[in-house]
């Protein structure tokens, strides 16, 4: 150590700033290479898996998704090749937002992974609220359509939502299922006439929770897109919650998020009742989710719960840029959110007086109760999540994680 000491003493100033900045530079390139190997990066979709199947009055039927992803991704990479070549008369659809238009109002996606025991109550309940509220007719006669909910002035004319379009769908994703949650299903819509409103669609492999709602909402065809947990802990009833809220956070562009939060009932019977190691985790995650999440993300009480909305408009900012698809898929896609390009402000006579930055998340308190049979290995999963944590945050600030596809 005296040595050490000596040397550093003897060596002059400029050489030993040269070593530091060396030494800096060479520990940024080695992490940036190390996330490079251990950053997840989600497997591309295989064929069968762009298929559903689905109930007809006759038995049932495979049929071909539809995919607004695959289409925004082509015109994405059209618009990079132009981009680099320079053509100034071409637009730049990079995170405008562009997206086929919605076929029905609601669309609904439950990952499911060995659920033939749990998924049939959360089906049931789901469909009861869903045909009241939405009705099967994605384009009911005037006289016979539903009233309209209040809503507040708009305060957005891009992506407006038709006031004309009804109708739901739910798309049940079997993430490699080694039980009978697609033929449970498939035997409720059958019951229920759910013919081509209930798919059922079949990863050959399981990719995790994560993998399973990116892959179900790059097929929504809603105006709305709802995932929620197969379990039913949450109560299905409080989307008109979650539609009030995402109404009240829209931006010019028609963009919006409301997720279910459990954070009301810290102290309540329900939580208190959980094993003191589960609620000491649960309260070092979220201090290692206020350290290592931007700002917005950071505030939010609760990023986990399995009932989240979006609006149509704001899916292409976040689902193309997904790569979590374990349990800690949710912060990256309200992390995108945040992150996600200003849109303009107009004033009443179509002036630009501003931009947007970021898509806005409304945190709506639900209903909740814990449900047994959970696939969560708590102190397993807890360290897993803020480990991927941290690697998903180190892999956005230090551009491993782009937007760009590139």
């Amino acid at each position: 150590m005296d040595l050490l000491i000596s040397t550093l003493s003897e060596t002059p100033l400029h050489t030993l700033l040269a070593a530091f900045v060396a030494l800096v530079i060479f520990a940024f390139y080695s992490l940036y290479a190390i996330l490079h190997l251990i950053a997840p990066k989600p497997r591309p979709a295989l064929p069968s898996e762009k298929s559903y199947i689905t109930t007809t009055p006759n038995g049932t039927a495979t049929r071909q998704l539809p995919c607004w992803h695959d289409r925004w991704l082509a015109d994405r990479q059209a618009s990079e090749i132009r981009a680099q070549n320079d053509d100034p008369t071409q637009l730049d659809i990079a995170d405008t937002g562009s997206i086929d238009p919605a076929e029905v109002r609601m669309s609904v996606v439950f990952p499911a992974y060995n659920e033939e025991d749990r998924i049939l109550p959360t089906l049931k309940e789901a469909v009861e609220y869903l045909d009241k509220t939405f009705g099967r007719d994605p384009h009911p006669h005037l006289r016979h359509a539903q009233p309209s909910r209040a809503r507040s002035p708009r305060r957005h004319i891009q992506n407006t939502p038709q006031d004309d379009l009804s109708g739901y769908e739910i798309l049940v994703v079997n993430d490699g299922s080694k039980d009978r949650t697609a033929q449970v299903a498939l035997e409720f819509a059958r019951e229920h006439g759910l013919h081509d409103i209930l798919r059922v669609i079949t990863l050959e492999r399981n990719r995790g929770k994560g993998g399973g709602v990116t892959h179900g909402l790059r097929h929504v065809r809603g105006e709305y897109a709802l995932f929620a947990d197969a379990d039913g802990a949450s109560k299905f009833g409080d989307l008109g919650k979650l539609l009030e809220g995402c109404e009240e956070v829209v931006d010019g562009a028609n963009r919006g998020v409301a997720i279910g939060s459990r954070g009301h009932l810290v102290g309540s019977e329900a939580v208190v009742k959980r094993s003191a190691l589960r609620n000491f985790l649960m309260r070092s995650f979220h201090l290692v989710l206020m350290i290592l999440t931007p700002p917005a993300t950071s505030r939010i009480r609760d990023t986990q719960c399995g009932f989240k909305l979006f609006s149509r408009a704001a899916l292409p900012h976040i689902v193309p840029y997904m790569h979590a698809e374990g349990w800690i898929f949710d912060i990256e896609m309200l992390m995108l959110a945040e992150s996600a390009p200003a849109v303009p402000v107009l004033g009443h006579d179509g002036a630009v007086i501003g931009s947007s930055p970021g898509i806005k998340v409304a945190e709506v308190p639900i209903d909740w109760h814990e449900v047994g049979g959970s696939k969560l290995n708590v102190i397993q999963d807890s360290v897993k999540m803020a480990i991927g944590l941290a690697v998903l945050r180190a892999s956005w600030m230090m551009g491993v994680y782009r937007r760009r596809l590139t």
